[in-house]
């Protein structure tokens, strides 16, 4: 792979990950990452879980968002 290529890959992955955390497509794996580093004993939520919990707690306490 040229240099220019490897270049534009990279970058692709950049904005990938910026877009990710913007829609929150990254929530889950902050989640966990927080659960371990807070030293909770019992197991973290399923990732179906999380975002089952999320949706409900959107529903019930509705915020400005745009959907």
């Amino acid at each position: 792979m040229g240099a220019g290529l490897s270049a534009i890959v990279t970058g692709f992955r950049g904005f990938s990950r910026y877009l990710g955390g913007v829609l929150g497509a990254d929530a889950y794996s902050k989640y966990v990452e927080y659960h371990r580093g807070t030293g909770h004993h019992e197991p973290p939520l399923s990732e179906r879980e999380f975002w089952r919990d999320r949706t409900d707690r959107q529903d019930s306490t509705p915020q400005g968002r745009c959907c």
